[in-house]
């Protein structure tokens, strides 16, 4: 019996939107451990984006080392949250409100791009994702992406209960052949950002150079 489709969020932003009501940062206010084990590929006044950034702690944690960051999220209500974080950090972040359809990427425009833990998209949203991610950097930029593998269905500590979402290193191999990578890992670790990733996770990190 094959396994069902999973449905697709009936209105994403209003989902998201919820999620971030809150005075607290769901996913705190801590850059990613993958990211920033990795940020160093990038140097200060490089040009990177965030992608679907909620409510900051990526983008503004770049900003922070120097970089120019634009990040985006379909999430008003998060966008709204992480301007505020930008500003009580003391740094300036180029935030848009857009999907990952909508959002103008230009063409070999940026230095790097950040993907952390986009697994909201299903198999076709990621390949239009991940067409604009190679789209938008510039021939030497760099991709940090982290996200869950399969086995994570088994933790349930955070993101969707889609297998159909999930990385593997094979996925993730196939998906930027024009790239070079210069680290692959799957892994497992205790996550402890914010209330939604919390406990022993599935993990898998890529860290890819665009030819």
């Amino acid at each position: 019996m094959s396994t069902p489709t999973p449905p697709a969020f009936a209105d994403a932003a209003q989902t998201w939107n919820k999620r971030f009501a809150t005075e607290d940062f769901v996913f705190g206010t801590e850059p990613n451990d993958w990211l920033r084990e990795h940020a160093a590929v990038w140097q200060p006044g490089q040009r990177v984006l965030c992608v679907a950034d909620g409510e900051g702690r990526n983008s503004v944690w770049l900003a922070q080392r120097g970089l120019q960051v634009d990040a985006y999220d379909i999430a008003e209500v998060g966008v709204a949250k992480a301007r505020q974080f930008a500003a009580q950090q003391g740094v300036s972040v180029n935030y848009s409100v857009a999907d990952c359809d909508g959002f103008d990427y230009g063409e070999a425009r940026y230095d790097g791009v950040a993907a952390i833990f986009v697994q909201f998209a299903d198999p076709a949203m990621r390949a239009r994702l991940f067409a604009h991610i190679d789209r938008c950097l510039k021939p030497g930029g760099v991709l940090i992406l982290h996200g869950y593998t399969p086995k994570q269905l088994e933790y349930k500590t955070g993101g969707p209960p889609f297998a159909s979402h999930m990385y593997t290193e094979a996925l993730l191999r196939e998906s930027f052949p024009g790239f070079e990578v210069l680290a692959l890992r799957e892994y497992e670790a205790e996550l402890t950002e914010g209330s939604q990733h919390k406990g022993r996770s599935a993990l898998i990190g890529l860290v890819a150079r665009k030819r």
